[in-house]
């Protein structure tokens, strides 16, 4: 068996598919994406397709050492997406062809069903109560929202509090028996962030997450210890090697993203050095629905997986849905909060290539909002 032909498609609302297709009639999918920036990693893609083309497609781990180390530069967010979609290819084409799920490739489930967690906002604490409230009723046993809206360096008071009361409201609609996770989102700079963590504490977070960039991963180990609760980030980290430094200072939950860091194959390397150091797994999945199947592959053979992230219903999803793209909306059907393990194989999920064919005829060019402060300059978004 050899690989054919590789097409990519943008899929509103922001999303960037893979379709890799065999003389045998074998396809695999796969989601090589960063958001905002999905037309270079498509040139990525095109580039990578030059080696993988007439190639054998189960030879997944050797195609990735190649994709990854085969240039002289290496590494960098639009490299590591279109090695992450590839990779999903080849595994959802592997699976397929030994009509297993690709989590029996990697050694067998074991669990039944993965907690996953429901955005609700956050940028307007006004929202908060009645967004957790809706997802509580949902079935949903945690939320995720974001901690603040742009946030000066220095905060002032009435700032500070504004996070602290998004934190207590979660709280007091969520009760002792549920989560929530709050966002910094990489806008809170670590002055600040020595500043809310201590007073976050007694709200119980099940995480802060990216509590300051990845640019000052440095003032980690003081945010460790300033507070009880536990530090997630990884997002914007794109192999093994850069979650090293975090894992030394005592990060609790890693955050790596299928579609960014490598793919299947990085992140189970990824969540095997967090094993090592206690450390839990809560990938970060913002995107559709073929990172989401690859995430649940992961998540049903990793010990220290902690919860997932998804994106049904976020409030990115302007125009086209996550369930727009599959023929079968049901392995993403949800029981009290959770998803259900099925023995489908590949990734699980039967790609609508029909809807995204028609998708990509009309295409995106999402990008994120530049925020600025009340005095012109720039403000972390």
């Amino acid at each position: 068996m050899q690989i054919s032909r590789i097409e990519t498609f943008l899929a509103p609302p922001r999303w960037m598919f893979v379709r890799v297709e065999t003389d045998a009639g074998v396809v695999g999918w796969g989601e090589p994406v960063v958001e905002g920036r999905a037309e270079p990693v498509r040139a990525a893609v095109d580039v990578l397709a030059e080696y993988l083309v007439g190639a054998d497609p189960m030879r997944i781990e050797d195609h990735w050492q190649v994709m990854t180390k085969g240039g002289f530069y290496r590494g960098g967010p639009v490299l590591s997406s279109a090695v992450a979609g590839l990779d999903q290819a080849l595994w959802d084409i592997k699976g397929k062809h030994y009509g297993v799920p690709v989590h029996q490739l990697l050694g067998g489930p074991v669990r039944d069903r993965v907690r996953a967690y429901a955005w609700v906002g956050g940028d307007d604490p006004a929202e908060v109560r009645d967004a957790v409230t809706a997802q509580l009723e949902a079935g949903f046993t945690a939320v995720k929202m974001n901690g603040c809206g742009r946030m000066t360096p220095v905060a002032s008071p009435a700032e500070v509090r504004a996070v602290l009361r998004r934190a207590e409201t979660a709280r007091q609609v969520l009760g002792d028996a549920h989560d929530f996770g709050l966002d910094f989102h990489g806008r809170v700079s670590p002055a600040n962030a020595r500043r809310l963590l201590p007073q976050l504490a007694e709200y119980a977070p099940m995480f802060v997450e990216e509590p300051v960039l990845p640019d000052h991963a440095h003032v980690l180990p003081d945010l460790v210890n300033a507070s009880s609760v536990p530090l997630a980030l990884g997002e914007r980290l794109y192999s093994r090697r850069e979650f090293l430094a975090p894992l030394h200072a005592g990060v609790a939950v890693l955050q790596p993203d299928v579609s960014h860091a490598g793919g299947i194959s990085e992140l189970r390397r990824i969540a095997a050095l967090a094993e090592t150091y206690g450390a839990q797994l809560a990938p970060h999945c913002p995107l559709g629905p073929i990172a989401l199947a690859a995430c649940l592959q992961l998540a049903f053979t990793t010990p220290n997986f902690l919860i997932q992230e998804q994106s049904i219903g976020i409030h990115y999803n302007r125009g086209a849905e996550l369930l727009d793209y599959v023929v079968d909306p049901e392995p993403f059907r949800f029981d009290r909060g959770a998803l259900l393990r099925t023995e489908r194989p590949g990734l699980g999920i039967d790609v609508d290539e029909a809807a995204v064919r028609a998708a990509d005829r009309t295409g995106h060019a999402w990008r994120n909002p530049v925020w600025r402060h009340q005095d012109g300059s720039f403000a972390e978004w």
